[in-house]
């Protein structure tokens, strides 16, 4: 299967979830075996040799992935998500995003300063989900933070807000 192949059976939902915003529905991957398993072994080679710790994912499509990817790379998963879900204490970002505000949060003793962080959504639009995430996890001093998405939208220049020392990834671009 080829990332044309991948990119072609995303499904695309226009006013979501709000007018004049199109949607990159990535579930359309994830229910084909084949596609799913495509994307896996994709992501795997891009971080295999990364010493990698923890996989952060990002609430709610990132814990799709995320752990696939913990699992395959013997990393432990961590979870970032929207207040009052997590039940130990907890530090949180607020940020701006497309069409709203928000905040997330994780667990206050997720992550180390020994840990090799990736960071995984699915889609990169303008970034600040993820640029939120981030600050989110370097707040604990980790050694090192990598970003990854599925899907990023090339138009929206999503990267360039994110510092030098963050390598920021994607395996489809749009």
């Amino acid at each position: 299967m080829s990332k044309e192949t991948l990119i072609k059976s995303i499904r695309e939902i226009p006013n979501f979830p709000i007018p004049g915003i199109l949607f990159y529905d990535v579930t359309t991957l994830f229910k084909d075996p084949v596609a799913l398993q495509e994307l896996s072994d994709t992501l795997y080679e891009m971080y295999k040799d990364k010493g990698i710790t923890k996989v952060v994912g990002i609430e709610s499509r990132g814990f799709i992935m995320g752990p696939i990817l913990a699992t395959r790379l013997g990393a432990g998963f961590i979870p970032i998500r929207k207040p009052g879900k997590l039940p130990a204490e907890t530090i949180e970002v607020s940020y701006d995003k497309e069409y709203g505000q928000d905040t997330v949060q994780m667990h206050k003793d997720a992550v180390n300063e020994d840990d090799i962080i990736l960071l995984h959504d699915d889609l990169l639009a303008t970034g600040g989900t993820m640029e939120a995430a981030c600050k989110l996890v370097k707040q604990m001093n980790p050694k090192k933070v990598y970003v990854n998405f599925i899907i990023e939208l090339k138009s929206l220049h999503g990267k360039d807000i994110f510092s030098k020392e963050v390598e920021v990834e994607s395996v489809l671009s749009l």
